[in-house]
C-alpha cells in the first residue's frame, strides 16, 4: 500500500468515525480527556489535513465540502432524542477544518519543496 492510499484510507476513516460517533446517542459517545471543543476542532483538523493530503489537487473542494459537512453532521443530530445541536459546535468544527486545510496545504507545500532540493 503508497502512503497516498494509506493517508487516503485514513481520510475516508477518519470522517466516518466522526460521523459515527456524532450520532450515536450520547451515552455511547467515547469519553475524552480534553473539553468537548477542543475535541470537535482537532477531529475535523485531523481530518481535513489528511483529505487534503491525499487529495493535494482539490483544495477548494475539500475546503467547501467539508465546512459545509461540519453544519450538515451538526444538522442531522436533531433526529437524535439523546443529542442536542448547536451552532456553537458546528462553527467550531468548521473552523477545525478551516486550520486543518491550512495545515495539510503546508505540508504538501513542504513535501513538495523538500522534493526539489533532492
Amino acid at each position: 500500500m503508497t502512503i497516498r492510499r494509506f493517508v487516503r484510507f485514513a481520510a475516508w476513516t477518519g470522517l466516518a468515525l466522526i460521523v459515527f460517533v456524532t450520532l450515536v446517542p450520547i451515552e455511547a459517545r467515547p469519553p475524552t480527556i480534553t473539553s468537548n471543543n477542543l475535541d470537535r476542532a482537532l477531529s475535523f483538523l485531523g481530518m481535513s489535513a489528511l483529505f487534503v493530503i491525499a487529495y493535494p489537487r482539490r483544495v477548494l473542494s475539500i475546503t467547501v465540502v467539508l465546512f459545509f459537512a461540519a453544519f450538515v453532521i451538526e444538522l442531522v443530530q436533531f433526529a437524535s432524542k439523546t443529542r442536542h445541536p448547536e451552532f456553537q459546535d458546528a462553527v467550531v468544527k468548521a473552523l477545525g477544518v478551516l486550520v486543518g486545510v491550512a495545515a495539510g496545504w503546508f505540508t504538501n507545500y513542504l513535501s513538495r519543496r523538500g522534493a526539489k532540493s533532492l
